[in-house]
């Protein structure tokens, strides 16, 4: 199995509610994923398994040539790297910045006595730098800004060198000049050759960067379509995803949609 991630007929059932109904999917390495749909569509669902975090009810889930279930998740996990609100929540309110990211390298969320080589705090320095938030690495977490505690979480999840990046819904709570400074941020490491397999998860077309190669539209735990970005978000295809008739516009690799009139 060489896809970075690989699903088949994967399905997650809670109770008597389907979050996930059969899903197909791949992802080869060097692509650069969206999934867009509307709350309650299981983006976030199948983002959880991509991160080996939960398993699916039924189906096969192949994550760096490693199958669910027949893996150790807590070797294969340091291999993924996760931004998520959830993960964000579970950070000590007082742990500095630099501490966030470092702590990546044993996979926990904050630093107690566990002990960090010279190298681990230089690549966690250095790529605060890369995303602006070098100047704040003394500062608590919870004292920063909303945009910034986003740029320190995806600095975090880069922190192993992971062979996948996850980043579930990056822009969410963010102000118009906090979005579009992440957005230019993202589509910067989309088209970096040496950058991980991506995966974003969002609500909102706007926050799709240029340089994304592939995107996924889902509704009710369904695929609705996939494949190359510029063939899946269509007026058509978004319409039937968000169940709203739109209008969808393109310039600069940027996107936009609105209700039809």
């Amino acid at each position: 199995m060489s896809d970075v991630l690989e699903m088949a007929a994967v399905s997650v059932v809670r109770g008597a509610k389907t979050l996930l109904d059969k899903v197909d999917w791949q992802v080869k390495e060097g692509e650069r994923w969206v999934i867009l749909g509307p709350n309650g569509a299981g983006k976030t669902t199948l983002l959880q398994i991509a991160a080996a975090r939960i398993h699916p009810t039924s189906g096969m889930a192949g994550i760096l040539e490693e199958i669910l279930g027949a893996v150790d998740v807590f070797e294969l996990r340091p291999r993924i790297g996760l931004s998520s609100a959830a993960l964000a929540n579970q950070i000590p309110e007082h742990e500095k910045v630099l501490n966030v990211v470092v702590t990546a390298a044993y996979g926990v969320t904050g630093r107690w006595r566990e002990g960090y080589e010279r190298d681990d705090e230089r690549r966690a320095f250095a790529l605060l730098n890369e995303w602006g938030m070098g100047p704040l690495l003394n500062r608590p977490f919870a004292s920063l800004s909303e945009g910034e505690r986003k740029r320190v979480q995806i600095a975090r999840a880069l922190m192993t060198d992971p062979e996948l990046l996850l980043l579930d819904e990056p822009a969410a709570g963010l102000d118009l000049a906090g979005r579009e400074d992440l957005v230019h941020r993202l589509s910067e490491l989309a088209r970096d050759e040496a950058a991980p397999a991506i995966v974003l998860v969002t609500h909102h077309l706007e926050e799709v960067p240029p340089g994304f190669t592939h995107a996924m539209l889902m509704r009710d735990g369904g695929v609705v379509a996939q494949g190359p970005i510029d063939s899946v978000l269509t007026a058509e295809n978004l319409s039937e995803t968000f169940g709203l008739p739109l209008d969808v516009s393109a310039s600069a690799g940027r996107y936009t949609a609105t209700a039809r009139r």
